[in-house]
């Protein structure tokens, strides 16, 4: 058969592949729609928070968290506007991140660093939230390519000393931040925090709070830190009413996992 010709194709069949083509691509676009409807939501949410404690809502920037989620989802969040996405497992980040490196996209490392990992991290992200130690800033910062702009990282903090939960103490928090801030190839942006889930909400604005305060006690030593990446979705009120600048949703955009 000669290249381009056409085939005939029986009504009747044609009519049952478009049956077939309607139902694969009817679910892709229930997919776009629900992820696109549940990014509207939640940006609602992060604008009433922000309404009831008198700030700006673009105050406040929200990271999708698409860890185990697949390019596909990455793509219908980017095309519902997103372009801010935490990842937890660095190889399954950077192969995500490699797939998508035509979209304009911001990748966060929200997740646990090991030592074996962090030329991955400092080669891949734009972002780090789990700086707790000097010797992960320290490789992060010598492996971070000279043709990328500084790798922008906030120091994660336990705040309320949650025995399953990483993070610098708060008594250990001001020697790291000024070794991190000294440190070439990198920008110290901020902290990061984990709480344990809250009793009630007051209880958890008392814990953000203090992450709050730990922030203006670094600024106050001179530190030009601007970011406090704390409120996921159980949260994300409380936090923003007491300065979060950066929330971490992933459930109430793409779905349980």
């Amino acid at each position: 058969m000669k290249e381009g010709a056409n085939l005939a194709v029986p009504r009747k069949t044609e009519r049952r592949v478009c049956v077939l083509r309607d139902k694969a691509f009817g679910t892709l676009r229930g997919m776009n729609a629900s992820i696109a409807e549940n990014l509207a939501q939640v940006h609602a949410q992060i604008q009433a928070a922000c309404q009831a404690a008198g700030r700006p809502a673009s105050s406040v920037r929200l990271l999708a968290v698409s860890k185990t989620w697949g390019a596909d989802a990455v793509r219908q969040a980017h095309a519902a506007g997103q372009t801010a996405f935490g990842e937890n497992y660095i190889q399954e980040a950077v192969d995500k991140i490699t797939e998508l490196k035509a979209l304009p996209l911001e990748w966060h490392c929200i997740g646990p660093i090991q030592s074996n990992k962090t030329r991955l991290v400092a080669e891949h992200f734009d972002w780090v939230h789990t700086i707790d130690r000097l010797k992960i800033a320290q490789r992060l910062s010598e492996q971070r390519p000279a043709t990328l702009p500084p790798l922008q990282v906030c120091i994660q903090v336990n705040v309320d000393g949650g025995e399953t939960k990483s993070g610098v103490s708060p008594q250990n928090l001001p020697e790291l931040a000024r070794a991190v801030a000294t440190l070439p190839h990198m920008q110290l942006r901020g902290l990061m925090t984990i709480p344990e889930p809250a009793q009630s909400e007051e209880a958890a604005r008392a814990v953000h709070r203090q992450a709050r305060l730990l922030l203006e006690g670094l600024v106050q030593e001179g530190l030009a830190l601007d970011t406090l990446s704390m409120g996921m979705s159980a949260d994300m009120a409380p936090a923003i009413a007491e300065g979060s600048t950066m929330v971490r949703v992933g459930t109430a955009i793409f779905g349980k996992r």
